[in-house]
């Protein structure tokens, strides 16, 4: 069976970006949320973003579909880009380039 991409909002294929992401760790912002606003998110998309979660290591990601309590996009694992999806609820802070 052939790998297929996951679909975006529009039906297209999503694509991982073709590189990885920049090697330097950016500056925790000082404020934390409850939630993440999926508005304040939304403006990340196609970019690369650093997220700090609640309770866990903080990752760099790509993200490409942002839904009203959750995030989809492609995850870094220090090797190469995994789809993944997780809650709006678990994000304790970001940042995008």
């Amino acid at each position: 069976m052939a790998f297929m991409p996951p679909f975006g909002p529009q039906g297209g294929p999503q694509q991982a970006p073709s590189s990885p992401p920049p090697s330097a760790v950016p500056p925790r912002p000082l404020t934390t949320t409850f939630a993440v606003d999926p508005g304040a998110i939304a403006g990340c998309l196609f970019r690369f973003t650093y997220i700090w979660p609640r309770g866990g290591p903080s990752f760099w990601f790509y993200p490409t579909f942002v839904g009203r309590t959750s995030v989809s996009g492609f995850r870094w694992t220090g090797f190469m880009w995994v789809f993944s999806g997780f809650d709006l609820r678990r994000v304790e802070s970001f940042t995008c380039f």
